[in-house]
């Protein structure tokens, strides 16, 4: 499986972006899907997954409202809709893929995810 992040890049505080993950080697309507983020010397922490089924979604506490993750199944890529951007959201956000079981709902721990993306910096200036 290889994963392709996209889409970040340097915006104002309340101003939005589309990150885009391209999946290849694997479908993405059978694998449960995620978005996390890390700053300089802190751990890779959680924002969004999606199941097999898009219906089913989760969400870190702190992004809920503002982050919307979805996936686009013909085109095989994932997507994260980032509006009302906080400086405290300036880190590096990577997608990854559970392919080890046969889970179909979102799953928040990351050790859980056996693939991940090259990572694309989000930058929010106040």
């Amino acid at each position: 499986v290889q994963l392709q992040a996209c889409g970040g890049g340097l915006v104002q505080a309340r101003g939005y972006l589309r990150l885009s993950c391209a999946a290849s080697g694997r479908t993405l309507n059978r694998t449960v899907m995620g978005w996390f983020r890390q700053v300089t010397g802190k751990e890779r922490e959680f924002v969004a997954g999606i199941g097999w089924n898009s219906y089913f979604t989760s969400y870190a506490d702190s992004v809920k409202g503002r982050f919307t993750i979805s996936k686009n199944n013909a085109k095989n890529t994932l997507y994260l809709q980032i509006n009302g951007l906080k400086p405290e959201d300036t880190a590096v956000y990577y997608c990854a893929a559970e392919t080890n079981s046969d889970t179909r709902l979102p799953i928040t721990r990351r050790a859980s995810y056996d693939y991940w993306g090259q990572g694309t910096q989000v930058t929010v200036s106040s």
